[in-house]
């Protein structure tokens, strides 16, 4: 018989999004026409369609792989040169940002992206997470074996958690002492604050210092829109030396279901070894990459590089603007009633205070069984999360505006 990896059972209960959809799935069998009236705002799923660009550069990818002459097999498992290349000259080059074609690794989404970077790295390492915190950074830490039990908490021994309040605008202090490795994720999946300038600098001053490596998830960058406000790692000065960046094409270009993102590691980065010397990230990476990965379809990747095209931009600006109004109008629904409302302004997330002394899941139910709206709760985020729920603002407007009117109803 086949031994297991026994990290799995130190997981904590189940994974959030798929509690959400069981209590979902029980009111929908128990209250039939109430189930009619359901407004999702859980989940961050896009909503709405792909942009024509993007469409009609898929179209053409299945034509091309129809004829002969110009079909394609296997791909190049770090990403087709086209796509490499219009990633490094519109996300980077254009800004001023220093980052080549082949630093880029394609692939088919952040969330595996930020889960699988842990194959090249070594047992031993102080991880430290933002709390609230996106489960996938904690959850396959967990499964990895780099965090020992949970206590009654939910909290895992081996994690630093840097908590997160409204003291501190939801952006976490720096550590009064020295990590390997940082999880951070601006705009923050869940509580939609941002770092500004100073406190990324500051974040790398500390990785060059200590000696640590920044992994940072800019999903939701696209949603910036204070021109103030850094929208990669790689702005800050000294970046190159201590930071990976992770970025996705689900939440601009709607490729939730398509599934497209990339992962950009400096050829310089380096990470150190037991014998007291160091060795680059980059050829590792690469390597794991090519073992473990057959490469994103080259159909999606067509799609993404559409997404620079002049037609691209303009679509993806527009969904961009469609979804922030949504945060807009969420923000102020909740404002209204007197809640205590974050985010909204550069993320598509709201993060909203619970009144009333209600806890995050009581929240959620209240809002399932009297709104018929699903909203994520704090607590499933970890224990600062507690007293708090999220709402995505990814949706329909005339959903969205049902929401606000049955928030202002309760």
């Amino acid at each position: 018989m086949a031994y297991i990896n026994e990290n799995y059972n130190k997981l904590k209960a189940g994974y959030l999004f798929p509690e959400i959809a069981r209590r979902v799935t029980a009111f929908n069998q128990a209250n039939p026409e109430a189930a009619k009236r359901l407004i999702r705002c859980g989940i961050g799923d896009v909503t709405e369609a792909l942009p024509s660009a993007v469409l009609k550069a898929m179209h053409a990818a299945v034509d091309e792989l129809g004829q002969r002459e110009s079909f394609r097999g296997y791909g190049p498992e770090q990403g087709y040169e086209f796509l490499r290349q219009a990633i490094a000259q519109n996300d980077f080059k254009s800004r001023g940002i220093e980052v080549e074609a082949d630093e880029i690794f394609i692939s088919d989404g952040s969330k595996c992206d930020t889960g699988n970077i842990l194959d090249i790295f070594g047992a031993g390492n102080r991880i430290a997470i933002t709390d609230p915190v996106y489960p996938v950074y904690v959850d396959t830490n967990v499964m990895a074996g780099n965090t020992g039990d949970a206590d009654e908490s939910g909290a895992y021994a081996g994690l630093h958690y840097l908590k997160c309040t409204p003291e501190n605008g939801f952006v976490a202090d720096i550590p009064s002492e020295p990590v390997d490795l940082v999880y951070l994720c601006y705009p923050n999946n869940p509580t939609g604050a941002v770092a500004t300038r100073a406190q990324l600098e500051a974040w790398v001053q500390y990785a060059l210092k200590h000696k640590a490596l920044l992994l940072y998830d800019a999903a939701y960058e696209a949603y910036i829109k204070d021109p103030s406000l850094p929208r990669s790692i790689f702005e800050i000065p000294g970046a190159r030396d201590c930071a990976i960046e992770f970025r996705s094409f689900s939440k601009n270009g709607g490729f939730t279901g398509v599934r497209c993102a990339f992962v950009v590691i400096p050829k310089g980065l380096k990470g150190k070894t037991r014998d007291g010397g160091t060795q680059a990230i980059h050829p590792l990476w690469s390597r794991r990459h090519s073992t473990k990965f057959n490469g994103t379809s080259y159909i999606v990747q067509r799609g993404a590089e559409a997404v620079y095209s002049p037609e691209g931009k303009a679509e993806v600006a527009a969904l961009i603007e469609h979804y922030m109004g949504n945060a807009a109008l969420l923000v102020e629904a909740c404002r209204k009633v007197g809640l205590p409302v974050f985010g909204g302004q550069n993320a598509p997330y709201v993060w909203v205070g619970t009144p009333g002394g209600l806890s995050s899941w009581e929240m959620f139910d209240r809002m399932l069984n009297q709104a018929n709206v699903v909203i994520t709760p704090g607590s499933g985020f970890g224990r600062a999360g507690e007293g708090y729920f999220r709402i995505s603002a990814f949706n329909s407007r005339a959903n969205v505006e049902e929401v606000c009117r049955r928030i202002a109803a309760l």
